[in-house]
């Protein structure tokens, strides 16, 4: 086998030299300093042969039966104009090691590569004369035991990370056209101009600052100077692109049914190991690492940090630091899903009461929020909006809060845009879409988003609550330091609203029966 000298080669061995005792060595370079590799010839030598092929299995992603028609609508939304769609880079967690990586959900949503694929990747919608466009995915090549990057780059190199899909496995994956990534400048300063027949640059700006480095470059040479104009372009593509996910095809619901069907279990296993966790110190982290086994088993990963808040912890509405102790009697508030390989997400929560048992207080407060709920879905017909099934779920509330006492104004004064008074018990919104994010379609506009008719299609949670801080002295003492949310998913269908997560039992007598078959599981799994 012949040695194959890269630029990447010729770069190591600049460092390795820069490296050596007393020299000068940049600070960027000192990452690596622990890292005594073998710089020898002998070694290079030594690494490039005795290897059997070690082939990636390739098989047709599900997604690439939907991607055509996704991208189609996005070609005829810019005409003429060359898209430019990144997949983003590893995120620092700290010193060199990064986050695990997930691409972009733009991306994702365009080329339907889930999990982590693939890191540097960049979608291009390239114009052609009679208005569509190519697709064209630019992608690292494979890092293999024919080169030597499988032993010196760490990022691709299959010696460091495994064997990895290339340009010939995406393509068979994806059915998108695939090429090296050292072509694409070539290929996005390809008739560039402002001139009749030339081609504008568009990109999702904020997902790769290397890519759009790149684009502002090409427009700056090319007579595009004009950032604020650039900056517009770019928006409306970001823009169509969160839009366009608004309405799920197939693949999505049934991925997002998935993703529901694991959260389930990851529920249940929260519920086995409850009985066995109270009074625990940091048993909020117990419960934490129950339901993320879960999602590393039957899904990529959790779709968001996951919440686990008991007691006084559950009216903090973004609590996820988990280190609170689970006490017995308290209310259990979690929010949590499960985000499957393809990287839709599943959104629930349930609020429990850790002992088994609703006490009576427990159950009124439950019994309003879940009352709330249920009038956000029937509010959730096709051609309502957002704000209706908002409004819906406030007045319950209203009512409820005047009904104990608490509202100091009457329900209407209230639920007027000048009062909402009750939004010190509930500040947060009830509802969004759902799907390659957790708050999907996060880029729309609010007359797309808030304003708009819902469709059928359309994925989105229903989530109202009720947060009683415990320093809140506008409220009796008993009411203090409770937190109820209970949250499901929502597919719009022509006929009306379904329950995805019907599923996950919410009712009270439900709730306890669900953690009565748990528990006993769960002693019978410990014995």
């Amino acid at each position: 086998m012949s040695e194959v000298i890269t630029e990447q080669d010729k770069e190591y061995e600049a460092r390795e030299e820069a490296a050596a005792p007393g020299s000068d060595q940049p600070m960027g370079d000192r990452v690596n300093n622990r890292s005594l590799r073998p710089r020898s010839e002998a070694f290079v030598e030594f690494m490039s042969s005795g290897w059997d092929d070690n082939e990636p299995a390739i098989e047709r992603l599900a997604s690439a039966e939907f991607t055509p028609a996704r991208l189609q609508t996005l070609s005829e939304a810019f005409p003429g104009e060359r898209l430019v769609i990144p997949a983003g880079q590893p995120k620092v967690r700290n010193n060199d090691c990064d986050y695990a990586f997930r691409p972009d959900s733009a991306f994702s949503y365009y080329t339907g590569l889930g999990q982590d694929y693939e890191a540097g990747a960049v979608l291009v919608l390239d114009p052609n004369a009679d208005g569509t466009h190519t697709p064209m995915l630019f992608v690292a090549p494979r890092a293999d035991h024919y080169t030597q990057d499988f032993f010196k780059d760490p990022h691709y190199g299959e010696y460091w990370v495994g064997p990895r899909a290339g340009l010939k496995e995406l393509e068979a994956m994806t059915g998108i056209e695939t090429h090296d990534i050292a072509q694409l400048a070539d290929m996005l300063g390809k008739n560039v101009g402002t001139e009749p027949g030339a081609v504008q640059l568009r990109v999702i700006s904020a997902t790769d600052p290397q890519i759009t480095a790149m684009v502002q470059e090409l427009r700056a040479e090319h007579g595009f100077p004009d950032e604020a104009h650039n900056t517009v372009h770019d928006d409306k593509l970001h823009e169509f692109a969160s839009e366009a996910r608004m309405e799920k095809d197939g693949f999505e619901v049934r991925e997002i049914r998935r993703a529901v069907d694991a959260t389930k279990h990851g529920f249940d296993n929260i519920l086995r190991k409850l009985p066995r966790a109270l009074g625990k110190p940091r048993s909020e982290r117990i419960l934490e690492g129950a339901f993320n086994a879960i999602s590393r088993e039957e899904g990529n990963e959790v779709g968001y940090d996951t919440i686990i808040a008991s007691g006084a912890h559950a009216p903090i509405l973004h609590w996820i630091r988990n280190t609170g102790t689970v006490n017995a009697g308290e209310l259990l508030l979690i929010d949590a899903g499960v985000e499957v390989d393809s990287l839709y997400t599943a959104d629930i929560t349930r609020t429990f009461p850790t002992n088994g048992k609703f006490t009576d207080f427990q159950k009124k407060l439950y019994q309003a929020v879940l009352d709330s709920q249920q009038a956000g879905f029937e509010a959730a017909k096709p051609g309502a909006t957002y704000s209706d099934i908002h409004h819906a779920c406030m007045r319950v509330i209203a009512e409820r809060l005047h009904d104990w006492g608490i509202l100091p104004v009457d329900v209407e004064e209230s639920l007027s845009p000048e009062g909402q008074q009750h939004r010190r018990w509930l500040a947060c919104g009830v509802a969004h879409h759902l799907g390659l994010d957790v708050h999907d379609c996060a880029q729309a506009r609010y007359e797309s988003y808030q304003g708009a008719k819902i469709t059928p299609g359309m994925v989105f949670t229903i989530e109202p609550g009720l947060y009683f801080r415990e320093d809140d002295l506008m409220i009796p003492p008993e009411y203090r330091g409770i937190g109820i949310r209970i949250e499901d998913d929502v597919l719009m269908t022509e006929d009306g609203p379904e329950w995805i997560s019907a599923g996950i039992p919410k009712q009270i007598d439900d709730v306890e029966a669900w953690m009565a078959q748990m528990a006993a599981e769960g002693a019978k799994d410990a014995r």
